[in-house]
This record gives structure tokens, sequence and C-alpha cells, in this order.
């Protein structure tokens, strides 16, 4: 009438409400061969019944908390929710669920418990279910299901949400190519029949329709997995189905694309709910096109002030915002609108103004939407600052340590507690602490780091000021060190070795590489090349140190040996770990020609050329990245149904590879716990389905392998325990190097059998080669040619860098293979899942890390700094390129794929980061020499 009555919420369109959420269901698998095949009921909805049908695109990461945040609020949630996906907080934002507990609506939850964790109290009945424990196929859906038809005969709920997580499992463990796929949609497709029938009966006892609503929370990708931006990941079916629609006539067309966020703004207005707070969505129109023209423009108009409102709160300069505008000049169509319809004019220029007023306002939704997700991204300033100043000052420290770090005693003291006691830290940390006064009570937006209590912002006050004190102190030690003569100014060793202009141009290279977005999706590609390329190198100085070892001696008998006083980074402290005869070019070349006699001379030679063919053949195994992600591979050739028995020899010869290359250094009661444990891991793999026993005829009953996963974890912490009993007694008793190194090698070789445990079966032959070629370096390049420790660390991270990448890694979250945290449980146990999954993932680094431990100590040619050397290098070689990373993507924080590249990247190498520290400390643990100078 006379009175705008655009405040006052819409009455709702649906009686009754019915969310089915299938978890990871792709949309191929409802509008694709599939799902002619294997949804046939849902199929005939969709294309002949009353039903809207969509595509809705996901935003990444694609892992199920942050997705149903984007489901119930409409918002884009941070990446940060990939962390907090394990354990769920409560959600605090508004949302659907809130609203409708809030206007009297009745919830019924059955299914994941993560809604459970984030809408708790909200649900008048609730069942939870784990959605961790992946190899639960059946019982996990069964638990939902088990309630539906009591729960549908009932009329005292509102609205119902089903969660069903069969699929996704089944994803995790077998890929969406799995013969389990086809038999789990036939399940889900019965399931929604009986829901559609049901709400149908109800139709005609109720005032208003019922609406059952379909989706997805993400898809998966061709390995089965989640967390990416490939389109198998992020595009998911969306399916409105109401009596109150009208019937569908003619084929179905491509379904029409939408974001995920709109579901939660076109469920509002169904249900007669204010639309959240914080939603950047759009109303799908399709489902109020039944609705009359004033209604529908009243439905846009309240989305329309709702998104208008949230720009105002979120940009300045709202006014001059293209959506706002639009926005603007649309209300005022509709004003006058308005006007003629309430003068009674019922003409087809009423109708045909209604319709250019209902797509202004839908082009202004659509640019309001966009600016609002660009925007959505609201970053703490201060408290990321403070992390990075702290990464860079610890990145200096180590730059600067690296003279005393790489000497003879290998000494790595930071100078902290002379600045402790200096005018200039106490003035730092004033000073600090009153910026921290300023910036936290003049922040507008919350702060986390202006949260925190005071002990602790003052205790990092006083760590920044310490560390940058600690810097000047070197700076100015090192300054003082160079003014000094030297002691021996004959010769300087200022000569760079190719190895060493290599590895400083790999390392400078890596690093720059980080600031593009393509580089990060193929990353693997630079480690490619740069472990082909020191292959290369090495093959080089090979043939140097065997074909012109006369010409050698001739140039170089008159060579005395060279100083370590020098500056350059890499050469400085060359070889400083080998005796004296082995320091000079000389020295290396006489024990080279020494070692290397008869066959073992063009064993050698051979050496590079055979991990180059080794590594080739690794990268046909698992494409990865994102460009070529989508191309067939021999992985996924073996891991076809139809080669079950090729994937199942591959697997039994991969097996006895790995005990042949392992057992050699193993104690006789280790290499019998080794072939057991092997066996067992074969045994694990025919349990749940992945090969075969040759003598197995006709389909076998297919397990979760329990029995036989603990089978071979009885076994890998034996061989462990049995190398740290060895450790600790050539630390503490004897100080026996052999037992020592023993001891080492056991424990190399317990976590050598875990990961062939927890790697699928066809990334067997990775571990094959890692093996293999570890050994073949060893024997014929790193002890012939008598490299320093510096030199070897830094080879060895190179290729745990590749084989990172040859397991079929990527720097997109899709690729981490949650299936490997839950081999041998029951059922979902934080700590142990984590520890597999992060363990799994970075097997291949971890395993040249530890292979770096067992050949330093095990070189008696080298001194005791040796292991202290390699700890350092390989402590500075992961910080490095992290150091430079995070002030990299702080500074792209607004890039067009800060979500989808930078952001999963951020988070591999903020785990890789603690994986290290682990490694270094077990380093430390290790380190002889360290071990002596604590006791002195």
């Amino acid at each position: 009438g006379m009175v705008s009555n655009w405040t006052k919420i819409p009455p709702p369109l649906f009686n009754k409400v019915v969310i089915v959420l299938i978890d990871a269901l792709r949309d191929d698998f409802v509008f694709g061969s599939k799902g002619k095949q294997f949804m046939p009921y849902t199929t005939q909805v969709v294309e002949k019944g009353t039903s809207y049908s969509f595509i809705a695109e996901a935003k990444p990461p694609t892992v199920t908390m942050p997705r149903i945040k984007a489901l119930m609020t409409g918002s884009i949630p941070g990446f940060i929710d990939v962390v907090v996906n394990l354990n769920s907080p409560v959600l605090l934002d508004d949302n659907l669920i809130w609203q409708a507990k809030t206007a009297g609506k009745r919830i019924i939850f059955y299914g994941d418990e993560t809604w459970v964790k984030l809408f708790p109290k909200h649900f008048v009945e609730y069942d939870g279910t784990t959605s961790f424990f992946v190899s639960d196929f059946t019982e996990v859906d069964d638990n939902v299901t088990r309630h539906l038809d009591r729960v549908l005969k009932r009329e005292d709920w509102d609205l119902l949400i089903l969660h069903y997580l069969g699929l996704d499992h089944i994803g995790h463990m077998t890929g969406p190519n799995s013969p389990l796929v086809g038999p789990k949609l036939r399940e889900m497709d019965n399931i929604l029949k009986k829901i559609h029938i049901s709400l149908l009966s109800k139709v005609e006892e109720a005032s208003l329709p019922n609406l059952l609503v379909v989706c997805g929370d993400h898809g998966m990708s061709e390995t089965g997995s989640h967390g990416g931006s490939s389109e198998g990941e992020v595009h998911t079916p969306l399916l409105f189905i109401s009596s109150a629609f009208e019937k569908r006539s003619g084929s179905l067309t491509q379904p029409e694309r939408v974001q995920q966020t709109d579901l939660a703004s076109t469920l509002a207005v169904g249900l007669g709910l204010p639309i959240s707070r914080n939603s950047v969505g759009n109303l799908i129109l399709p489902v109020v096109r039944g609705k009359t023209m004033r209604e529908q423009l009243r439905f846009v108009h309240l989305n329309g002030f709702q998104l208008s409102r949230l720009l105002q709160e979120n940009t300045p300069a709202y006014e001059k915002d293209p959506g706002y505008e639009h926005f603007k000049i649309a209300e005022k169509s509709h004003g006058n609108w308005i006007k003629l319809y309430l003068e009674g004019n019922n003409s087809e220029i009423l109708l045909n103004l209604g319709k250019k007023v209902l797509k202004q306002y839908l082009e202004a939704l659509k640019t309001l939407s966009s600016s609002l997700s660009k925007q959505v991204a609201q970053y703490d300033m201060y408290s990321m600052m403070v992390g990075a100043v702290i990464i860079i000052e610890v990145l200096l420290l180590l730059l600067l340590s690296v003279p005393k770090a790489l000497s003879r005693r290998a000494e790595f003291e930071v100078p902290l507690s002379p600045p402790l006691f200096s005018l200039l830290f106490y003035l730092m940390c004033l000073m600090l602490c009153a910026v921290h006064v300023i910036v936290c009570t003049s922040a507008e937006s919350s702060c986390y780091f202006c949260s925190v209590s005071w002990l602790t912002a003052v205790g990092v006050m006083m760590l920044v000021s310490a560390l940058m004190c600690g810097i000047l102190s070197a700076i100015a030690k090192n300054f003082e060190n160079s003014q000094l003569p030297p002691k021996n100014p004959v010769v300087s060793s200022s000569s760079w070795s190719e190895i060493d202009v290599l590895i400083l141009a790999g390392t400078i290279g890596h690093v720059l590489s980080l600031g593009a977005s393509s580089f990060i999706e193929e990353e693997h590609q630079t480690w490619y090349f740069l472990t082909n390329t020191l292959c290369l190198v090495l093959c080089q100085e090979l043939c140097r140190n065997n074909f012109l070892l006369k010409e050698c001696d001739q140039q170089h008998s008159s060579i005395v040996k060279p100083n370590f006083g020098s500056t350059g980074e890499m050469s400085q402290c060359k070889n400083i770990d080998i005796p004296a005869e082995g320091n000079s070019k000389l020295g290396k070349a006489t024990s080279s020609s020494e070692f290397i006699k008869g066959s073992d001379k063009w064993i050698s030679l051979a050496t590079p050329w055979i991990i180059l063919i080794c590594c080739r053949l690794l990268r046909s195994l698992n494409q990865t990245g994102v460009q070529w992600a989508h191309r067939p591979d021999f992985g996924h050739w073996l891991t076809s149904s139809e080669h079950k028995p090729e994937l199942s020899f591959l697997a039994a010869v991969s097996l006895l590879l790995i005990f042949f290359l392992v057992q050699r250094r193993c104690s006789l009661v280790s290499k019998i716990a080794m072939a057991l444990g092997l066996l067992g891991v074969y045994s694990y793999r025919a349990a749940i389905g992945n090969v075969v026993f040759p003598w197995q005829h006709g389909g076998k009953d297919i397990s979760k392998g329990i029995t036989e996963a603990r089978f071979v974890y009885v076994f890998v912490l034996g061989i462990i325990f049995t190398g740290t009993k060895d450790l600790l007694k050539s630390q503490v008793i004897s100080g026996d190097s052999s037992v020592k190194n023993t001891g080492l090698w056991e424990i190399y070789s317990g976590l050598v059998l875990l990961a062939a445990l927890l790697f699928r079966p066809h990334n067997l032959p990775v571990l094959v080669f890692c093996l293999l070629i570890q050994t073949m370096m060893t024997k014929y390049i790193w002890r012939p040619l008598k490299f320093d420790a510096a030199q070897i660390t830094i080879m060895h991270y190179w290729f745990g860098q590749a084989f990172f990448y040859f397991q079929g890694n990527s720097n997109g979250i899709a690729t981490v293979d949650v299936s490997a945290g839950f081999v041998g449980l029951e059922s979902y146990v934080e700590i142990p899942a984590i520890f597999l999954t992060a363990f799994a993932t970075y097997a291949g680094p971890f395993l040249w890390a530890i292979h770096l431990l067992c050949y330093l100590s095990s070189e008696v040619s080298r001194n005791s700094a040796a292991v202290g050397h390699g700890c350092f290098c390989y402590a500075l070689m992961r910080s490095i390129p992290v150091a430079i990373y995070v002030v990299l993507v702080t500074g792209l924080r607004y890039h067009l794929f800060i979500w989808s590249v930078f952001s999963p990247k951020l988070l591999y190498e903020g785990v890789h980061v603690f994986i290290t520290a682990a490694i270094c400390l077990f380093f430390t643990a290790m380190d002889q020499n360290h071990f002596h100078k604590v006791q002195d």
C-alpha cells in the first residue's frame, strides 16, 4: 500500500525442506554417463520432473568444513579453515541454521559430525558420524539412512539435513573410477527416491509445497582426493526438486552455472528468513520464478540491499563501486514500477518494465557479489608483519653464522647473551612495546596479536629485539674477522667448482620462481630440471677424475692446501670435513683413482645416466602439477581394475627389491623382521583388494586389512626399537661408531618399511628407485669424488624435493593421500592419523634426510664436524625459500590466485618446516662432536 514494507521478511515459500548433501558428489556423477547408469530416478526427475538443475562452483579450498560454512553463511571462508577442518570450532558468523532456529524452525540433522561441531545446540535431534575414518564406506551412510523411515513419517520438523560421506571415502581410497562408485551412487539414488516420494505424499496435507535440495560440498579429482581447484573438485550438482515448479519438457540442456554461496540466499528466501549478514551469494531466480513479478522484484531487492550494506561495511568508497551504482539505478526503476502497479496498470508495458527491472537487479547482484568476493579477505597485517620480521631475522642469523657453522669445529652460537644486557636491546623493547600499544588501540578491525596477553606480547617484542641485537653483533664480529690478516696468505680458496655454481644458481633460481603462480603450480618441473642438471655435472666430475688424472697430476703437483678464511658462502669451507690429503684437487683425484678400479670405474661413469633413466621413469609414473595433471600416466593404468595382475606383480617385485637394498647393513634380527614386515605389506594390500595373490581365484571378500597392517606396525616398531637401543648403547656406554651406524641404518630401515606400508601399491617403485639412487650415489659418486658435507647435504635436499613430487604430490591440497592416515586404524584417532598422513606425504624428503645422517655418520674419513655441517646446511636450505616465500606471499595477498595457488603452497611449506625442525633435532642428538662439546 502507501507505506513501504520492505523491512518485513516475506513469508516462506516452502513448508518442509530436506537438504541431502552427498560428500564429494561431482557434477558428472549426476549429469554425466554415470548418472544415467547408476542414478536413473534422479536423472528422470532432472530431465522430466518438477526440478531445476545447476552446476554449483565451489571456491578453494575444497574441503568439507569450509564448504559447509560457504553453503550455510553464503560467505567465502579463509584458507586457514583447511587446518581447522581437523577439529571444527563453533561457527559464530550469521548463518542459515542460526536464523532458522531463531525463527522457531525445528531442525534435524544426521551425518558428518562437522555440522554438530559448527552448530552445537541448534538441532532438536541429531546423530553425527566420523568424517575422517575414510576406510568406512557403508556403516557411515547406514547410520544416516537408518533414521529416514521414522523421520519422514513425522511432522515435528521443518528442516531436515542429511550429510552422506560414503562416496567421499570411496574416492579417497580407490578414486572416482572405482567399481565401488556405481553401487554407492545407486544407493544414493534410492534414498533420494524415498525422500522425494515421501515429500510428494505430504503436499496435499500442507498449504505450502515441500522442497528437496540435492548438492555436494565439493567434487573429487581424478585421483579421488580434493582440496584444490581442478574442475572435478570445484564443480558439484545442485538440484531443487519441488511440486511448486513447472514440469520440465524436452531434453536437458547443459545446466546453468551458479556459485555455491548462492544456496544460502536462495534457501533464506525459500524459508522466509533474513539473508545472512556476510553472504556474498545471489538469489537463484528460477526457484522463485513461479511467484508474481512484484514478489520476485521484492526478493531480488532484499538480496541487493543486503549485498550493498555488506559493501558499505567493507569498502570506504562504496558509492563509486559499479555494483552499488547499478543497484541504485535498479532500485529507482523498481520505485517507478511500484507506482505503475499501484495505479492498477496491468498492461503489457508493466510486465515488460518488470522484466527490465528484474534484469537490472540481477546484473547489479552479479557485480556486487563479484566485487565483494574479491574484497572479502581482510588481512591481519600487524600480526603478519610481526611473524615475517621474526622469520627474516632468523634467516639473517643463519646466513651470518655460515663461516663458523661450517668451520672445522662446526660452531653455531647465536650471540644473544651480550645484547641482552645492552642499552640498544632495552631501547628496542621500549620502542616496539610503544608501537604495539599504538597499533592495538587504533586498530579498527580485530587483530590476533593484539588479542594475546600482555605477557606474551612483551615476550615476542623481547625476542624480536634480541634477534636484531644478535644480528648486529654477528655483523660486527664478521667485520672484525675480515680485517684480520689471513693465517695462510699464500693461497686463497675462492675458486668455485661447477657443483658450487650449480648449487648457488639453483637455489637462487628456485627462490625467485616462487613469485610466479605458474612456477608454483608446476614446481615439480623446477626440481626435475635441477636434479637432471646435477646428474650431468656429476658426470663431468667423474669423467674429469677418471680420464684427466695424469694432466691433473702435472698441473697440481705443487699446489698446497687451501686455507678456510675466504668469504665465499659455498666455497669458503670446501672439504673442511675431509682429511688433508683429500682437500686439494690432486688429493681428490688420487683417492678417486685408488678407489675406482676395473669394472667399478665404468659403473661409476654410468651412474649419473642410470639415475637420469630412473628419474625419467618416475616422471611417467605420476602426472602432477596443474597443467598436465589430467593426462593419463602409468600410475592410472596400473590402478585400473583390469590391470590388477600387473600391479600385483610390480608390487611384489618392488617389495623384494626394497628388502635387497635395505637389508645389507641390518642385523640378522632386523633382516628377519624386515622380510616379514614386507610380506605383511603385500598381505595388507591383498586384504583391501588392491593386489591379488597368485593362488587367488574368483572374488575375495575385501576387508579393512586392520590385522595385516598392525602386523606390519609391530615389525616397524621392533626394527626402530632395535636401532634406538644400538644408538643409546653407542652414545652412553661404548662409543663404538659401528654400533651407532648400525642403529641409525636400522631406524632408517624401519621408516622405509613404514613408507612401504603407507604408499599405494603403484607408488612402491618410487621407494625402490629412491633406495637404488641412494645406494649408487653413495658407492660410485660421493665416496670417490670426496664431496664435502655441505655439498652432499644439498644434493640430498634436492633429491628429497624431487621425490616429494615423484610420489604424485603437488602444491595443491588435493594430492594429499588422506587414506594413508587410517591404515590399521579401526576408528578415527587424531594424533596417529595426522602423523601417518604427514609421513606418507613427506616420505621422500624425510627418507633422504635420514639417509644423509646415516651417510655422514658412517664416513670414517670425515671428521666429527660433518654431521653438524649437514644439519646446518639442511636447516639453511629449508629456511631460505620459506623466509622469502613468506615475504612474497604477503606482498601478493591480493593476487588473483592467492587462495588457489599461493595459500596451499604456504601450508605445505609450514608443515615441511616442522618436519625439518624434527630432522635437525635428530641430527643434533646424533652429532658426536656436539655431544662431546656439551660434556666439555
